[in-house]
C-alpha cells in the first residue's frame, strides 16, 4: 500500500480516490442511495480504525474495500429482507434523478449511473434475487472480484459461491431487460402517451402501451399510487384515465422531463388540492420501453425515496 500508512490525511486522499467506485459497487447491491451512503463511510471508519501494521498488509486498497463495502452491503441486504415484509405495497429502488437538458455533474453516483448504465429496470431484477445471489453475481460479474473472496464474505464455499453467481446470471438473464432505448424515442412514445391521455383520447393511450404493460406504484402507504401491480394495456390505461379525472388533466403540464437513473422520467411537483380535484403527491414516474411501447411504468411517490432529488 505504500505511501497510505504514513498519515491519515494521506490514507483519506487515497480512500477519496475510490469513493465514486465504492458508491456505485455498494448502490448496485442495495438499490438504495443512503444504504450505498453509509455503507461507504463504514467502510472509511474500518479502514481509517487500523492500525499502521494492518494497513501495510493491504496490498490492494481497491479490491479490500470493495469486499469491505459488499460485507457491509450483504448485512443491509440481509435487515431489509424483514424490513420489506412490513412495506405497503410494492417496492422499487430509489431512484437517481438527473437534469433533462443540463450537462451532467461530477456527483460520484450520478456518474456511475451515467457512465455504467445502473438502470431501473435492472435493479428491479437485481432486487428479486436473495441476498447471497445478488452480492456474487454484482461483485464477480461487474467488478470482477474473485471467487475466493467472495466466498470468503458469504462465508461459504468457493463452489457454492460460483452457484451463487450462476442462479444470479440466470434470473437476469431470463428476465430480458432491454436495452436502452434512445432518448429521443423515449421522449416521442411519453409525449404520444400524455398527449392522448389529456385529450381523452384513450385508444391512443392504449396504443403507446405495450400489449404486457405493467404499472408499479411504490409508496408505503405514504402517498397516493397503485397498490398493486396493473397489468395489462387496457387496464393501465383505464387506471390512468382515472387518474387525469382525479387529480386534473390540466396538472399534466406540471410535470418536469427528468432522467432517471439515465432513462426518461417525469417529476411531478406536490400540488394542493383545488375545486374538483384532489392533492397531488410528489412523485417520480419513468418508463422502459420495449419494441417502441411502454412496456413497464415506475411511479415512484414514496417521500422517503424521493429525498435525494434536487429538481
Amino acid at each position: 500500500m505504500g505511501g497510505v500508512t504514513t498519515t491519515d490525511e494521506v490514507l483519506a486522499k487515497e480512500f477519496s480516490s475510490h469513493r465514486g467506485h465504492l458508491i456505485g459497487v455498494a448502490y448496485r447491491l442495495t438499490s438504495t442511495i443512503s444504504d450505498a451512503e453509509d455503507a461507504v463511510q463504514e467502510a472509511w471508519l474500518r479502514l481509517s480504525g487500523l492500525d499502521e501494521s494492518r494497513r501495510a498488509q493491504i496490498q490492494d486498497l481497491r479490491g479490500w474495500l470493495t469486499t469491505v463495502v459488499g460485507r457491509i452491503c450483504l448485512d443491509r441486504l440481509r435487515s431489509a429482507a424483514a424490513r420489506r415484509e412490513r412495506y405497503v405495497g410494492p417496492w422499487l429502488p430509489e431512484p437517481v434523478v438527473t437534469p433533462f437538458v443540463t450537462p451532467p455533474s461530477d456527483d460520484p453516483l450520478e456518474t456511475v449511473v451515467r457512465d455504467e448504465q445502473v438502470r431501473l429496470a435492472a435493479l428491479v431484477v437485481l432486487d428479486k434475487l436473495t441476498p447471497e445471489q445478488r452480492i456474487a453475481f454484482v461483485l464477480h460479474d461487474a467488478f470482477s472480484v474473485p471467487f475466493g473472496e467472495i466466498a470468503g464474505l458469504l462465508g461459504v464455499s468457493e463452489a457454492t459461491a460460483r452457484q451463487h453467481a450462476s442462479r444470479g446470471r440466470r434470473a437476469v438473464a431470463d428476465a430480458e431487460v432491454p436495452d436502452p432505448t434512445d432518448l429521443a424515442e423515449q421522449r416521442a412514445v411519453v409525449e404520444k402517451l400524455v398527449t392522448a391521455l389529456a385529450s381523452g383520447d384513450l385508444d391512443g393511450v392504449v396504443a403507446a402501451l405495450h400489449p404486457d404493460a405493467v404499472l408499479i406504484g411504490d409508496s408505503d402507504g405514504k402517498a397516493s399510487t397503485a397498490r398493486r401491480h396493473i397489468v395489462g394495456s387496457d387496464k393501465i390505461t383505464r387506471f390512468l384515465a382515472g387518474l387525469a379525472r382525479m387529480y386534473g388533466v390540466h396538472r399534466l403540464t406540471t410535470g418536469e422531463l427528468v432522467l432517471v437513473n439515465g432513462d426518461l422520467g417525469v417529476m411531478f411537483p406536490e400540488l394542493p388540492a383545488e375545486p374538483g380535484f384532489r392533492a397531488l403527491s410528489r412523485r417520480v414516474t419513468t418508463f422502459e420501453m420495449r419494441d417502441g411501447r411502454i412496456r413497464r411504468i415506475y411511479d415512484i411517490a414514496n417521500p422517503d425515496k424521493l429525498t435525494h432529488v434536487r429538481l
